[in-house]
């Protein structure tokens, strides 16, 4: 795992998506210059080198939540496959507040992780990761946040986005992530891209479970991307809150 941090003041720790790097936070954290923002690229994703033995979901989060305990808590953000291991990590660690950007709540918000488990693990690695990156870069043309995820899946392994996109897919089709979400001690905000983010039947469950979200529009599952400036307004609110 690889750590950088960026600027001076209070700390805010920063946990990129399924095949991302937190390169992909740049728009956010310029827009937030009075924090130190710590941004980590996870095993096998951008500057990190590819690990031998691919951790679990579980097991990035065991790595993050010994990590942090280091230091005196701080907000974690996550996004999709991040704010899931924020959930994972506040379950383990204390942390000053969580905040999940578009993480996977359902079955209806995994999109790259279902299309990567259409194939078998031989399969994907051998010809489905360079199908789904084509088909990435076709879409993301005139799109900003897809022309940067088309860039972050340069850097990353084939077989951790694999096995992690499996386990994302598995996770959301058990139905528990929204209540483990609305059962952290820490304090708790999802912030949704409206209307092309999480899935309608995932925002019906974060008011099923009187879990505190904003969503913000338009936008889509890269919110902090698509409006940069009212996302860093809304995690400046909440962080001061907390």
């Amino acid at each position: 795992m690889i750590v950088r941090r960026v600027g001076k003041g209070p700390r805010v720790v920063w946990i990129h998506g399924l095949g991302e790097s937190s390169v992909s936070f740049e728009p956010v954290i310029a827009r937030m210059p009075d924090y130190t923002h710590v941004l980590v690229d996870l095993p096998g994703y951008g500057r990190s080198p590819w690990p031998a033995q691919v951790p679990t979901l579980a097991q990035l989060a065991d790595q993050l939540a010994t990590w942090l305990e280091a230091e005196p808590p701080a907000p974690l953000v996550g996004h999709s496959m991040g704010g899931v291991l924020a959930t994972l990590v506040a379950e383990r660690a204390q942390v000053r507040a969580v905040i999940d950007v578009d993480g996977n709540l359902s079955p209806g918000d995994c999109t790259f992780s279902a299309e990567a488990s259409s194939y078998s693990e031989d399969a994907f690695c051998a010809h489905g990761f360079a199908e789904l990156r084509i088909g990435v870069y076709e879409d993301g043309v005139a799109s900003a946040e897809l022309r940067t995820y088309f860039a972050a899946l340069s850097l990353a392994s084939p077989i951790a986005f694999y096995r992690h996109a499996r386990e994302l897919v598995e996770l959301s089709e058990g139905g528990t992530l929204a209540p483990r979400l609305a059962a952290l001690r820490a304090p708790t905000l999802f912030v949704a891209g409206v209307p092309e983010g999480i899935c309608a039947a995932s925002r019906a469950l974060l008011d099923q479970h009187g879990i505190r979200w904003v969503g913000i529009e338009p936008a889509g599952h890269w919110v902090y991307v698509d409006q940069p400036q009212r996302f860093a307004n809304e995690l400046t609110q909440f962080i001061s809150e907390t």
